[in-house]
C-alpha cells in the first residue's frame, strides 16, 4: 500500500466566500481533519457539509500526537491540517508536523490560499517587492533586541498583535524606528469591519492611545529609508478604509 498525504489547508481569515472549492473538496475527501480547535472550525464545516472527523491538534499537544499521526498516513491515509483561520504554519501550529513528515520520506501538499499579511501589506500603501515577516513580537524577553533589529531592516516589515498591546507596540516602535516612520494597521482583514490605518508611528501610536483597537490586528512598517510622505488620518475617524 502507498503512503498518504498530509494537505496544509488555508481556511478564510474572516469572509467565508475565501474557502475554494479545492479546500473544500480535500477537506471532505480527508480520512481525518486536525483541526487547531474543532469547536472553531466546527461552523465553517457545517457551512460547507463537510462531516469528514476531526481531532485537536495544537501547540498543547503537537509533540505528543506526532508519532500517531505519521503512522496513519505512513499506512495510506490522507491527512488534512488547518488552524483556526488562515495558513497553518504561518504563526500557527503545523511547521512541526510538516517537517516531520518530510525527515520520514512522506508528502506535504499545500493548497494556496488567505493569510493575514499579504492583502494587509499589499493594502498599506507601502513596497512590498520585498519584505521580512515577524510575526508575534516576543512579549518580553528578547523584545528590544528584535526591536532594533527591525528598526534597521531596509524593508517592509510585518508585526502580528494583540489589539490590547496595539498602542505599546506602537510606541516602542516609534522609539526604536523614529516617530516619522510610514506604517499603517489593518484590522480584521476579510470581515465586515474591515480597516487600514495609514499614517507615521508616532502618530498611530498616540491615535491608538486614545482609540482602543478591536479585532485582529497587522501592523505595517516601512522601510529604515523609505521617505515617501504617508497619507493621514482624520483624527475623528477610527479607520480609512471601510467594507460594509
Amino acid at each position: 500500500m502507498s503512503a498518504g498525504k498530509l494537505f496544509i489547508v488555508p481556511t478564510p481569515v474572516g469572509n467565508l466566500g475565501d474557502m475554494s472549492p479545492r479546500a473544500i473538496e480535500t477537506l471532505r475527501d480527508a480520512s481525518l481533519i486536525l483541526a487547531e480547535d474543532t469547536r472553531t472550525s466546527a461552523p465553517l464545516m457545517k457551512r460547507f457539509d463537510i462531516t469528514t472527523p476531526m481531532a485537536s491538534h495544537h501547540k498543547f499537544n503537537e509533540h505528543k500526537d506526532l508519532s500517531p499521526i505519521l503512522d496513519r498516513i505512513a499506512a495510506g491515509e490522507n491527512i488534512a491540517l488547518i488552524s483556526d483561520a488562515g495558513t497553518p504554519g504561518i504563526s500557527d501550529p503545523g511547521f512541526m508536523l510538516s517537517r516531520e513528515c518530510r525527515r520520514k520520506g512522506l508528502t506535504v501538499e499545500t493548497l494556496p490560499g488567505p493569510t493575514a499579511f499579504v492583502p494587509a501589506l499589499v493594502n498599506s500603501g507601502l513596497p512590498c517587492d520585498r519584505f521580512f515577516f515577524e510575526g508575534f513580537l516576543p512579549p518580553k524577553k528578547g523584545r528590544a533586541t528584535r526591536m532594533e533589529f527591525l528598526a534597521a531592516l531596509p524593508v517592509t516589515f510585518i508585526i502580528y498583535e494583540s489589539p490590547l498591546r496595539v498602542a505599546r507596540t506602537l510606541t516602542e516602535l516609534a522609539q526604536y524606528c523614529g516617530t516619522d516612520r510610514q506604517a499603517a494597521v489593518c484590522r480584521e482583514i476579510s470581515k465586515l469591519h474591515e480597516t487600514t490605518v495609514r499614517d507615521t508611528l508616532g502618530e498611530l501610536a498616540a491615535y491608538f492611545t486614545a482609540n482602543q483597537a478591536k479585532g485582529e490586528i497587522v501592523i505595517i512598517v516601512g522601510a529604515k529609508d523609505n521617505s515617501e510622505t504617508p497619507r493621514r488620518v482624520h483624527k475623528n475617524k477610527y479607520r480609512t478604509d471601510e467594507n460594509e
